[in-house]
């Protein structure tokens, strides 16, 4: 029988915290964008998770997996499966922790996340045309080898470690904040953030933004059913076409609402961020600017933080994007 799945508490929060301080030094930076803000009619910040050793915020949940593992699972060693970011996270936690990652990957991967992946120490499969493939495979290989596979999604300790840059912001950077918009592919920031600011009883609306070419979450949280939809989307970072239980009883319990933008949307952001803020960003780390752009009036006036949860693009797709 499966364990039942724990959401982390405050405490846990906080502990990893110091944990993850300890080895890449927190807090990642909160800029306040007055190009963004003049645009949006509303106060807006931007919390800059692409400013951490991976260019992505799950960095935050590696380290600290990482750190609680004990010493029969560091000598078996850790498998996973992700479009780059994630896998990054992994690798560089079991750097640090001594151990060893295997990451399985599609096949047409980012080869920028593949090669920080390498450069961490991890070990590459590329396998299939989407991530979901590489979940099953993953997990069939750790089984076959012995080796911890991490849940991408499912693990109370990857989004203890993510909920820390929630802390951050709704405790220290900006107390006063009243609206927070982060990007969501599986959804562990999304419900970091949401069981942080619950943690602390803070009043902030956190909303959710997805690719709508990617939209299996955003059904699941409405409807209340785990069903598979179609992942099409060109933003890796939240490409996934399945659900996964833990987070979403976080988010359908707490998130107060979960906007979609289509991938054109979605570029016209990443776009919006270089020309008003001068920050680079992957489609993913900009979907929280699309919706934002999208519910703009219910913006107006507000203290608004949106996330850039990573900025790992290559040259080539960066100059697709931006020139288009």
């Amino acid at each position: 029988m499966r364990p039942t799945l724990v959401a982390p508490t405050l405490e846990e929060i906080r502990r990893a915290h110091e944990i993850i301080n300890r080895e890449i030094g927190l807090p990642t930076p909160l800029i306040h964008s007055p190009g963004l803000s003049e645009h949006l009619n509303a106060h807006v910040s931007i919390k800059l998770e692409a400013a951490t050793p991976t260019s992505a915020f799950k960095v935050r949940g590696g380290i600290y997996l990482a750190s609680q593992l004990g010493v029969d699972a560091r000598e078996r060693g850790l498998v996973t499966a992700s479009t780059g970011n994630h896998g990054q996270s992994i690798a560089y936690g079991a750097a640090v922790a001594g151990t060893s990652a295997t990451i399985f990957m599609p096949t047409d991967a980012n080869p920028d996340k593949v090669t920080a992946i390498e450069r961490f120490g991890g070990r590459v499969e590329l396998v299939g045309e989407r991530v979901d493939e590489c979940f099953i495979a993953a997990a069939e290989y750790a089984h076959e080898r012995g080796a911890l596979y991490v849940e991408p999604v499912n693990q109370p300790t990857l989004i203890a470690g993510v909920a820390t840059a929630a802390l951050e912001v709704l405790e220290t950077q900006q107390p006063d904040t009243e609206l927070v918009i982060v990007p969501l592919g599986g959804g562990t920031g999304a419900s970091g953030w949401v069981l942080a600011r619950d943690g602390l009883g803070h009043p902030a609306e956190v909303w959710a933004a997805q690719s709508s070419q990617a939209p299996a979450v955003h059904d699941a949280w409405r409807s209340g059913k785990m069903e598979p939809r179609p992942n099409r989307t060109l933003a890796e970072g939240i490409a996934t076409g399945v659900v996964f239980e833990l987070p979403l009883g976080i988010l359908r319990a707490s998130l107060n609402d979960f906007i979609l933008a289509d991938d054109g949307q979605i570029l016209a952001g990443l776009r919006r961020l270089w020309d008003l803020q001068h920050i680079m960003s992957e489609p993913a780390g900009a979907v929280g600017v699309a919706a934002a752009e999208q519910e703009r009036e219910r913006l107006s006036g507000k203290r608004v933080v949106i996330v850039v949860s990573g900025a790992n693009a290559t040259r080539a797709q960066l100059a697709k994007w931006l020139g288009d």
